[in-house]
């Protein structure tokens, strides 16, 4: 074993970008959804449905995403008591998500940035085990449809030369438009309403605009008619009854949702020399005679020749902290350089 002092134009930190198709079994298209039928009529679908990739009976089926209904003043669900009629899950949904993207209490929603403040939207939170570190900005394809007519939805990222920041890392407006590009109307947002909504990929989350999505077909929203009744079950209204659907299909009408993940790994690459002159004598014992310390094979003596096969890194301590494996011995002797890239990725 030999060793050598690295230097600082050894070391180099190169950091890569992942995408990869966010739902599972690798799939980029999400086109057929089922939910549980007995969560949906439960009193948790007043307010909240958890979105498969196959029928919830199969064992096999796995979690997608979930809808959460939220309202400022509590409608749409049940009361928690019902002395206090407007303390309700839904008015819980709207302070959890105000408090993550806002921090702060007191904030109210608005979807773009000349539109009045909301009082209700739709959150769809990606399970988590469906993105290893954040969403990919302009990989949003969703598609609606209202009857005969599809809106489809994406975030305005390949158009956004200023990104901006919440709470909740960076958030992007969602327009009507596809692969992160608005249309030309209105720059992708209602006239009334302003954006569809928010896309934060550092969590994984898509803020729907309910007001922009109760808007007639004419004026760009797709009729879904959110209830403020605790019997309106909006979740399941945007899921699949009503006029909006997104795990419906009707005839050619298919409703879908296109998504990426992102992820960044940082590599550290060591670069090890080795110099003609180094590394060409072994310390193997079996070279040496035991009695008498000479070197058993001339041939060793003027012309060595020695095999790398593992390198590795210590601290200042001696401390061994990772270990490279060549592919195959690397022969060396005087006549030869050898230089090994190590990559380090965490």
């Amino acid at each position: 074993m030999s060793f050598k002092t690295l230097e600082s134009q050894d070391f180099l930190v190169s950091a890569d970008s992942i995408t990869a198709p966010a739902w599972s079994n690798y799939t980029p298209e999400l086109a057929v959804m089922y939910t549980s039928s007995t969560q949906v009529a439960g009193t948790s679908g007043q307010y909240f449905l958890n979105i498969y990739n196959l029928d919830p009976s199969d064992p096999t089926a796995e979690v997608q995403f979930n809808i959460a209904y939220g309202n400022k003043f509590g409608s749409g669900s049940q009361p928690y008591n019902a002395t206090y009629q407007n303390l309700s899950p839904t008015r819980t949904v709207y302070g959890q998500w105000r408090n993550l993207i806002y921090g702060d209490e007191n904030t109210d929603f608005v979807f773009g940035t000349t539109t009045p403040f909301q009082q209700h939207f739709y959150a769809l939170t990606i399970d988590r085990a469906r993105y290893k570190q954040s969403l990919f900005p302009g990989s949003l394809n969703l598609t609606l449809f209202s009857a005969s007519l599809e809106l489809n939805l994406t975030d305005n990222s390949a158009v956004t030369t200023t990104i901006s920041y919440c709470d909740a890392g960076r958030v992007f407006q969602i327009v009507s438009g596809s692969n992160g590009t608005p249309i030309a109307t209105n720059n992708g947002y209602t006239a009334a309403s302003g954006s569809y909504g928010l896309f934060l990929p550092d969590i994984g989350t898509i803020i729907l605009n309910a007001a922009a999505l109760d808007l007639s077909f004419a004026n760009g929203g797709i009729n879904l008619g959110t209830g403020l009744t605790p019997t309106s079950y909006n979740p399941a209204k945007l899921y699949s009854t009503g006029s909006g659907r997104i795990g419906l299909t009707t005839g050619s009408y298919t409703s879908s949702m296109f998504l990426n993940s992102q992820e960044t790994i940082t590599s550290d690459f060591v670069f090890c020399r080795a110099r003609n002159a180094e590394f060409n004598y072994t310390e193997n014992p079996s070279f040496i005679s035991g009695s008498t310390g000479a070197v058993l094979y001339d041939l060793f003596v003027n012309n060595p020749t020695t095999y790398i096969t593992t390198v590795g890194m210590y601290n200042d301590s001696n401390e061994l902290l990772a270990v490279a494996k060549l592919s195959k011995p690397l022969k060396k002797d005087f006549t030869k350089e050898a230089l090994i890239r190590v990559k380090l990725d965490f």
